[in-house]
């Protein structure tokens, strides 16, 4: 099982568990420790915190700094002049 598919099947849960909440829901079920402050909470959480995640792994993908391999593929790129 490659990450594709991981993450295909974690999306598949998640989705079966937002629907399974909405028809407890309107079935007159509920949980009581989901209110929409603390949802609300977590979401802007998750606003603010993934735009920086995104970034950070944008830096570290374009950055010729962490890793050795890195270091050759920069200065093979500045002899072709590529860089």
């Amino acid at each position: 099982m490659n990450a594709d598919k991981i993450k295909q099947f974690i999306a598949l849960i998640g989705g079966f568990l937002g629907a399974l909440y909405l028809a407890l829901n309107a079935s007159g079920i509920s949980a009581d420790w989901i209110n929409p402050q603390k949802v609300d909470a977590w979401v802007n959480v998750l606003n603010t915190g993934l735009p920086i995640a995104l970034t950070f792994y944008g830096i570290y993908k374009n950055t010729f700094i962490i890793k050795n391999k890195a270091k050759v593929q920069e200065e093979y790129l500045k002899e072709e002049g590529l860089k």
